[in-house]
C-alpha cells in the first residue's frame, strides 16, 4: 500500500513552502515548551548530565542575549528561509539610504500575530537585508521571558533576536562605529489583540519609550511599516468591553505575553488551521529622522519628537498604500 504526505498535484515548491511555515509556526508556539520539557525530563533519565552541563553553560552564558546575542549566518541563510519567505510571499522594501555609520532603531508597525514580516526580514537573509543596507545588522527585540527557556534561548538569538528591555538595547546603540539596527515592535504583544484583515490599528499614542531610547544615544529613528500583516491571520472577534478581551488583557499584563485566539488554514483544507494564509507581506523601511544626542531629555522634547515620527508613520503610510492594496478611505489607527 503506497502512503503519500501529500497529494500529487501540489508541485515540490509548494510542499517545501508549507513544511518551512509550519516549522515557524510551531517554534512560536510549541517550541519553548517542548524545550522546558526536554530539559526537566532529561533529569530523570541516564542522559541527566546533559542538563547539568546545560545548566552550567547557562549560568556562564546568562548576560550573552543582553550584550547583542550570538546571531550564525549560517542559520540566517538557510533554505528553509527562502521557502517560508515565499509562501506569503514576503518583500522588503527600501525607500532611502541609511547611513552604516549611525546606529538606528528602527519601529516596526503593526505587530500581527506572529510578526512574520519582522521575523523573514529582520532574523533571516531571506529577503536580502545586507544586500539592501549594507553595513548594517539588524537585532529584533523579543520579550525577555523566552531568553529564560532552556535550548530555546540558544535558537532565537541564532537568528539576531534580543531581549526587548532598555538595557540590551542601550549596550548595542552605544556601540563605536554604528552599523546597528535595533528592530522594535511598538505595539508589543497588546497590539495583537487587534490584529485581524483589514485592521490597521497601531498602538502608538503612549508608547514614547522608543523614541527616548533614539534621543539618549542620538539614533536615527526609522518608520517600518509591514502592509499585510495583520492579512495572515483570523482572530476571534474580542471587542473591548467583552469577557474574552478583559480576561486575555489580564493575562497578558501577569504573564507578559497576549494569546489572541487566531486562526486561518489547515495544511490540505482552507476552511481552518494554524496555517497563515497565503497574504504578501510588504515591509516597506522609511526615511530616517535625524535625533541629536541628548542624554537627558525633556518629556517636552520626548513627546515632540514622538510627534514628528508619528506624523513620519503616517506619511509612510498614505504614500504606499494604494501601492499594496490599501482602500483609499483607509487611514492608520493611532490608539
Amino acid at each position: 500500500m503506497k502512503v503519500q504526505f501529500a497529494p500529487p498535484n501540489i508541485p515540490l515548491s509548494r510542499r517545501l513552502q508549507t513544511a518551512a511555515v509550519l516549522q515557524w509556526v510551531f517554534s512560536f508556539l510549541a517550541l519553548a515548551q517542548c524545550c522546558y520539557v526536554i530539559f526537566v525530563g532529561l533529569m530523570f533519565t541516564r542522559f541527566w548530565l546533559v542538563s547539568v552541563l546545560y545548566s552550567t553553560w547557562w549560568f556562564l552564558d546568562r548576560d550573552t542575549p543582553s550584550r547583542g546575542g550570538r546571531r550564525c549566518q549560517i542559520f540566517q541563510r538557510l533554505a528553509i528561509w527562502r521557502h517560508l519567505r515565499d509562501y506569503f510571499p514576503v518583500t522588503l522594501v527600501k525607500t532611502a539610504d541609511l547611513d552604516p555609520r549611525q546606529n538606528h532603531v528602527f519601529g516596526f508597525h503593526p505587530h500581527g500575530i506572529l510578526v512574520a514580516g519582522a521575523f523573514v526580514n529582520f532574523c533571516t537573509e531571506a529577503t536580502g537585508f545586507q544586500l539592501l543596507f549594507p553595513g548594517l545588522t539588524p537585532y529584533l527585540l523579543m520579550l525577555p521571558l523566552w531568553f529564560r527557556v532552556p535550548f530555546f534561548r540558544d535558537y532565537i538569538m541564532t537568528g539576531g533576536l534580543i531581549p526587548s528591555d532598555k538595557d540590551s538595547a542601550a549596550y548595542l546603540l552605544r556601540r563605536e562605529g554604528g552599523g546597528n539596527a535595533v528592530v522594535i515592535a511598538v505595539g508589543g504583544a497588546p497590539e495583537a489583540l487587534d490584529a485581524r484583515p483589514g485592521a490597521f490599528t497601531v498602538l502608538i499614542k503612549n508608547r514614547k519609550g522608543f523614541v527616548k531610547l533614539a534621543m539618549e544615544h542620538g539614533a536615527a529613528l526609522v518608520p517600518v511599516f509591514s502592509f499585510g500583516e495583520n492579512e495572515v491571520f483570523d482572530q476571534v472577534a474580542n471587542p473591548k468591553g467583552t469577557w474574552l478581551r478583559w480576561i486575555q488583557e489580564r493575562m497578558q499584563k501577569v504573564m507578559g505575553i497576549s494569546l489572541p485566539l487566531f486562526h486561518a488554514r489547515g495544511v490540505f483544507q482552507y476552511s481552518f488551521g494554524l496555517i497563515p494564509y497565503r497574504k504578501p507581506i510588504f515591509t516597506v523601511v522609511g526615511k530616517p529622522l535625524r535625533v541629536e544626542r541628548n542624554e537627558k531629555p525633556s518629556a517636552e522634547e520626548v513627546v515632540a519628537m514622538h510627534e514628528k515620527y508619528m506624523e513620519e508613520l503616517c506619511k509612510l503610510f498614505e504614500e504606499h498604500k494604494a501601492k499594496y492594496g490599501v482602500p483609499e478611505d483607509k487611514h492608520l489607527n493611532f490608539v
